[in-house]
């Protein structure tokens, strides 16, 4: 199922770990009542995700314990 958002005024950012060389570019935008949009900052007209502001703070959480350790 697919709910459309407006997205018009997200307040956009860069993820503090996207590399600075064009690279994996990933932004989030904290200003969605109840939800975390998060798109590629290399193709800002392109989709984005919106997740559940519970799920996003259950994935954070999981990232900051070393759940999805990197290689």
């Amino acid at each position: 199922m697919s709910i459309r958002r407006d997205l018009s005024n997200a307040t956009w950012r860069k993820s503090s770990y996207s590399n600075g060389d064009g690279g994996a570019c990933v932004e989030v935008a904290d200003n969605v009542p109840g939800a975390v949009p998060v798109r590629d900052s290399k193709v800002p007209d392109g989709p984005a995700l919106v997740i559940p502001a519970t799920g996003w703070g259950a994935f954070v959480a999981a990232v900051r314990s070393g759940a999805f350790p990197s290689r």
